[in-house]
């Protein structure tokens, strides 16, 4: 992993987990505009999952892995929870009393990082036909930079079963993807990135 990412475990520490949160909020921006692109949607389901990991700092395990697949596990939950209609009320409620709104610097700054990441969710749509887990393997390991083993402690999974499903996922993905030039360029950057 690169060196932005933090050695210590985030505390529920109030000045500990501020220091936590200014490291790690582009990387869990980044993970939720890969996902949608409405600016208001990625703004309040980042600061969802620093609620929730606020509240779950104290589960955090280093024996199970780095800050950042921790992070990551709780951000495929929120996400998940989101998309599902299934979010919960309390956050809902911290959200607005604590939400400032967005300037047009802020508006204009998340929708340039979302135009750059339309290309990587038009790959997701074009690799639609993985199944659930395999998709969660290639997407973590290939889009989000996580290493095979940081990618199986997000989906509590064994490393093994990790490297499996990243395996079925690129062959999967070669058969599916249709040959055009744009297409396969896409393709085998981000099957090399999972290399």
């Amino acid at each position: 992993m690169s060196a932005e990412h933090p050695i210590a475990p985030p505390s529920r520490d109030p000045a500990a987990f501020a220091v936590f949160c200014r490291q790690q909020f582009d990387t869990v921006l980044g993970f939720v505009i890969r996902r949608t692109d409405s600016v208001h949607l990625a703004a309040d389901l980042t600061a969802d999952i620093f609620l929730t990991a606020l509240e779950q700092a104290d589960s955090y395990d280093a024996r199970r892995g780095a800050p950042v697949a921790w992070l990551y596990g709780i951000s495929r939950n929120v996400l998940a929870a989101h998309f599902r209609g299934n979010v919960r009320e309390l956050n809902a409620v911290a959200r607005i009393a604590g939400q400032r709104m967005l300037d047009d610097q802020d508006v204009s700054a998340i929708e340039g990082r979302i135009d750059a990441a339309r290309e990587a969710r038009g790959l997701a749509v074009q690799h639609a036909a993985l199944s659930e887990p395999l998709r969660a393997v290639l997407d973590l390991v290939a889009v989000d930079g996580l290493t095979v083993r940081e990618a199986a402690t997000a989906l509590r999974i064994s490393a093994a079963t990790a490297r499996v499903r990243l395996h079925r996922a690129r062959k999967a993905l070669l058969k599916v993807s249709p040959q055009t030039s744009t297409t396969s360029t896409s393709v085998n950057a981000l099957l090399e990135a999972a290399s």
